[in-house]
């Protein structure tokens, strides 16, 4: 994700309930996850609190489900079984974000004060 949009959820993060890790500092742990460090840029990854990998949308709620404001949205969207529905929306536009902003570089991601905390 882009860092404009990890500083927005990690501001909501007020319990500090989501470990934000930024793979571009310690590329190890995409080895702990079975990742790559281009899938990992392509698509939003989350370890959900069950310890199950989620991407894309599913991860999204993943990361909704732990924010407030964002709960009942996630509900919502478990509720209304939206998740497939999005997620064709979600992944052309992560195809298009990933090669307009990840590979010219137009999308920072800044390094966090420690890996596993909250951005700033």
């Amino acid at each position: 994700m882009c860092s404009k949009e990890i500083r927005h959820y990690a501001r909501l993060d007020w319990a500090r309930r989501i470990a934000w890790v930024d793979f571009s500092r310690d590329q190890s742990l995409l080895n702990d996850l079975d990742l790559t460090y281009d899938q990992a840029m392509r698509r939003l990854h989350v370890l959900d609190r069950d310890g199950v990998m989620c991407d894309g949308v599913a991860a999204f709620v993943a990361i909704w489900t732990e924010l407030p404001y964002y709960r009942l949205f996630a509900r919502l969207v478990r509720l209304f079984k939206m998740v497939s529905v999005l997620e064709s929306a979600y992944r052309p536009f992560s195809a298009w974000r990933y090669k307009r902003r990840i590979q010219s570089q137009a999308c920072a991601i800044p390094a966090p004060d420690r890996i596993g905390g909250p951005l700033p």
